[in-house]
C-alpha cells in the first residue's frame, strides 16, 4: 500500500471524488503544511495557520497508480488559481501535492511539465509540490460529508458537478 496527500481546495470535494476511485482503500479529509500543531476546521478557515485543507489517502499502487490519481486530480480542480477554488479563497484552498518519496516528487513534477507542454489549461500550473511533513485528520463531521449532506446548497452546487465531470472522464477508473 502507498500513501498520497493532496490539496485541491475543499476537502469536501476531494474526499467525495478520491473515494470512488477503484484502488483506494481509504480517503481521510484533513489539513497539511502549516505552523501550529493539531489545528481544528474553524482556525484553518482563517487563513492564518498556513495549513492547507487536504485528502490523504491510502491506495494499492498495483490498481491504481500515482499518476492515475494526479490526472484525477487535475481533472477535477483548477490547479491555476493561486490560493483559490472557485468562490473558496485563501491559502487554505491552494492546490498542492505533498510527495511521500522521490518517485512521486519526481511524477508529479513530470505531469506538470507534460500539461504546460500540452497547454491543457489556459494559464500557468501553480500547484505546489513539497515533500510531505505533516498531516492532521480533520474532525469527525467533515468525514463523508458530500454523501451525508449531498442536497445541501454548497454540495449541489459545487461538488455535485465535480463528481459527474468524475463520471464522465474517468469512468473506467472507477470501484
Amino acid at each position: 500500500m502507498a500513501k498520497a496527500t493532496l490539496a485541491g481546495g475543499c476537502f469536501w470535494c476531494t474526499e467525495t471524488l478520491f473515494a470512488r476511485l477503484d484502488g483506494v482503500l481509504e480517503v481521510v479529509s484533513g489539513y497539511t503544511d502549516g505552523h501550529i500543531k493539531n489545528p481544528a476546521y474553524r482556525e484553518v478557515c482563517t487563513g492564518r495557520t498556513g495549513h492547507a485543507e487536504c485528502i490523504q489517502l491510502e491506495y494499492n499502487p498495483e490498481k491504481i497508480s500515482f499518476v492515475s490519481l494526479l490526472e484525477v486530480f487535475f481533472d477535477t480542480h483548477d490547479p491555476t488559481t493561486l490560493n483559490r477554488q472557485g468562490a473558496d479563497v485563501g491559502t487554505q484552498y491552494r492546490s498542492g501535492i505533498y510527495y511521500h518519496d522521490e518517485t512521486q516528487k519526481t511524477a508529479a513534477e513530470a505531469l506538470i511539465d507534460a500539461l504546460a507542454k500540452e497547454k491543457k489549461f489556459n494559464d500557468p500550473i501553480v500547484t505546489e509540490i513539497k515533500a510531505f511533513d505533516v498531516f492532521y485528520p480533520a474532525e469527525v463531521e467533515h468525514k463523508d460529508y458530500y454523501n451525508l449532506n449531498s442536497n445541501q446548497p454548497y454540495c449541489a452546487a459545487v461538488i455535485s458537478p465535480k463528481v459527474q465531470k468524475l463520471l464522465r472522464k474517468h469512468a473506467s477508473k472507477l470501484k
